[in-house]
């Protein structure tokens, strides 16, 4: 998938653990863990939004286009 989901670097850089941004954002572990390992088919700009506050950080910090196309070929 051409999008990378870059939420575990940001929470290193926080150093910030799973559980404590769970109760920050009000999201399960479970649904928080499958965003963090990019198995996660969509996220909700909400959703993306208390993420973006915990880790005082941008959108673009934690989501990247990988253009596979440029990789490819």
């Amino acid at each position: 998938m051409p999008i990378v989901v870059n939420l575990d670097v940001m929470m290193a850089k926080r150093k910030i653990s799973l559980n404590e941004l769970s109760a920050r954002v009000d999201l399960t572990l479970s649904n928080l863990s499958i965003l963090k390992t990019g198995k996660a088919k969509a996220i909700r700009f909400s959703t993306l939004d208390a993420i973006c506050k915990a880790l005082d950080c941008q959108p673009g910090d934690i989501l990247e286009y990988i253009n596979i196309m440029r990789i490819n070929g």
